[in-house]
C-alpha cells in the first residue's frame, strides 16, 4: 500500500479506536416521521402533503424546472431574481443574494468581505463554515479572535483590548466583524442579540462594527411569519448581514444572505463559492417559493407553535426523572435544567427570552450506547450521537431534534426510552458493585493482598 494510503488508513484507524469515526447513517427500512428525532426537519415540511401538493402543482405549470444553465454570472435566471426580490420584501432587507447552501454563503461572506487590517470576533461555537471562510480571508490570523460562547462580557473585553491596541480600529479606518448564530445547532442556545448589538454600537460609535447573524436553525420557527430571531427582536436595521437557509425547517435547499446593495455587488464580484459554481436548479427555486407561501399564509406558524409546545412538554416530562440520575451519566445542559429562566440569558428583562428550542442535547459520556438503545426499541427511535470533533471534548451528547409532526405520545415514548436506558445502566453499575463487594467480603481480598507482599 502506498504511503498516502498508509497515512489515510492510520488516521481513520485512530478515529475508530477513539469511537469518533464518522459514517453515513444506515437504516434497513425508511425512518417513520414519528421516529425521527435527528433530522433538522423542524416543521415536518419534508413530509407535508400540503407542501408536496403545492410543489407538484407548481412544477406542472412552471416554464422551466430542470437545471439552471450554469453560474448566476453566466446565464440569466429570472426565477432566481424573482425569489430574491420576494425575500427582500418578506424579510425587510435592502438586498438578497442566493447561494447553493448555508455553508457556501458563510464561506463566501467571510472570505470576501472582511478586508486586510480588519478583525473578526466569533463565538467559540460558530459553525465550521465560518471557520473555513475566515481561513480563506485576507484577515491576519492574529485578528481572528474567539470569545466564549454567548459571553457578551468577554466580547467587550476583546473589543476594548483591540481598540486600545489598534489605532485604525479606534479611528474607524478598520472594521470589526462579529459572527454569531441566532440559534446554535448543537446546544440549542440563543445568542443574546440585543446585548451584542448594544455592545458593538457602544464600543464602535464610528459605525465600523458589524454584526453577522447565521439564522439557519431559526428560519421558519421564530419571529413574525418565521423571519428569524433578528426580526423577532426588531434588529433588522442594526445587523449587517443575515443568513437564512432553506434546507432545514423549509424542506428545500439553498440559502440567502440579506445585506446591503454594496455588499451584494461586492460578493457578485469576489465571492468564489458564488462565481464558480452552477446555481440552484429551477426545481429548487420552486420548492423554496412553495415553502415561503406557507410562511406567508400562516400555516407554518401553526406548526411552529405546536413544535415549541412539544419542546416544553418534553422537558416537563424528562426533568423529574433526571433529578435522581447522576449528572455524570446523563443531564441536560445548564440552560435547560430548570423551568424558569433565572440563570438563562435574559435580554432587556424579557421573560419570553429565550424561547423554547426544538434542539435538546442530552449530555452523556456514553452517547453511542444511548442512541443504540433508542434504536433497538420495539418501535425504534432514531437519534444521533455527537462527539468530538463536532463538539468540544467532554461534551459528548445525543442531540435530539423535535418536529412539528410529532405528537405528545411520540415525545412520551422518547422520554420512556431515555429513562429505560438510564435504569438499565444504573442496574448494571449496581450489579458490578455488588460483585466487587462479594469479592471484598470473601477471600479474594486476602489473596490479592498476599500477591502484593
Amino acid at each position: 500500500m502506498s504511503s498516502l494510503n498508509d497515512k489515510l488508513a492510520a488516521a481513520l484507524s485512530s478515529r475508530e479506536k477513539r469511537h469518533i469515526r464518522r459514517r453515513l447513517p444506515v437504516s434497513a427500512s425508511p425512518v417513520l416521521p414519528s421516529a425521527d428525532f435527528t433530522s433538522n426537519d423542524y416543521l415536518s415540511l419534508a413530509t407535508s402533503s400540503t407542501l408536496r401538493t403545492a410543489f407538484q402543482h407548481a412544477l406542472s405549470t412552471a416554464p422551466q424546472i430542470l437545471g439552471s444553465g450554469g453560474s448566476r454570472l453566466l446565464v440569466p435566471t429570472p426565477a432566481h431574481l424573482a425569489l430574491e426580490s420576494r425575500l427582500e420584501r418578506f424579510f425587510g432587507a435592502e438586498k438578497a443574494l442566493l447561494f447553493n447552501s448555508g455553508f457556501d454563503a458563510n464561506v463566501a461572506f467571510f472570505s470576501a468581505i472582511p478586508q486586510p487590517g480588519d478583525v473578526i470576533l466569533y463565538d467559540e461555537h460558530i459553525h465550521a463554515s465560518v471557520h473555513d471562510g475566515m481561513a480563506a480571508s485576507r484577515v491576519d490570523s492574529s485578528s481572528l479572535i474567539k470569545f466564549p460562547h454567548n459571553s457578551v462580557a468577554a466580547l467587550k473585553r476583546s473589543l476594548r483590548k483591540l481598540l486600545h491596541e489598534q489605532d485604525d480600529l479606534r479611528d474607524g479606518r478598520a472594521s470589526a466583524f462579529v459572527a454569531v448564530e441566532s440559534l446554535y445547532s448543537m446546544d440549542g442556545t440563543f445568542a443574546p442579540l440585543h446585548e451584542i448589538v448594544h455592545c458593538v454600537e457602544e464600543l464602535l460609535p464610528r459605525g465600523n462594527g458589524y454584526l453577522i447573524v447565521d439564522e439557519a436553525h431559526a428560519t421558519g420557527i421564530y419571529g413574525p411569519q418565521g423571519r428569524g430571531m433578528v426580526a423577532a427582536l426588531g434588529l433588522e436595521g442594526r445587523v449587517l448581514a443575515r443568513l437564512h437557509t432553506f434546507g432545514k425547517a423549509l424542506a428545500g435547499s439553498g440559502a440567502v444572505i440579506l445585506t446591503t446593495e454594496l455588499i451584494r455587488d461586492y460578493l457578485l464580484n469576489y465571492a468564489r463559492p458564488l462565481i464558480y459554481t452552477t446555481t440552484l436548479t429551477y426545481a429548487n427555486i420552486i420548492a423554496v417559493e412553495c415553502a415561503f407561501d406557507m410562511l406567508e399564509d400562516g400555516s407554518a406558524e401553526v406548526l411552529a407553535l405546536h413544535l415549541l409546545d412539544l419542546s416544553r412538554y418534553f422537558l416537563e416530562l424528562l426533568r423529574p426523572h433526571l433529578q435522581s440520575v447522576p449528572p455524570e451519566l446523563l443531564c441536560l445542559p445548564g440552560h435547560l435544567r430548570v423551568d424558569d429562566h433565572e440563570d438563562s440569558i435574559n435580554t432587556l428583562s424579557d421573560p419570553s427570552f429565550p424561547p423554547p428550542t426544538p434542539i435538546i442535547p442530552l449530555l452523556t459520556p456514553h452517547p453511542h450506547s444511548l442512541a443504540a438503545h433508542l434504536a433497538s426499541l420495539p418501535q425504534p427511535l432514531f437519534t444521533k450521537a455527537i462527539t468530538w470533533p463536532t463538539v468540544p471534548v467532554g461534551t459528548s451528547r445525543v442531540r435530539l431534534c423535535l418536529h412539528a409532526g410529532h405528537t405528545r405520545d411520540d415525545v412520551k415514548k422518547l422520554v420512556d426510552g431515555i429513562v429505560d436506558w438510564v435504569q438499565a445502566w444504573l442496574a448494571r453499575e449496581r450489579e458490578v458493585a455488588r460483585q466487587w463487594l462479594n469479592v471484598a467480603e470473601g477471600e479474594g481480598v486476602g489473596l490479592w493482598m498476599e500477591s502484593k507482599l
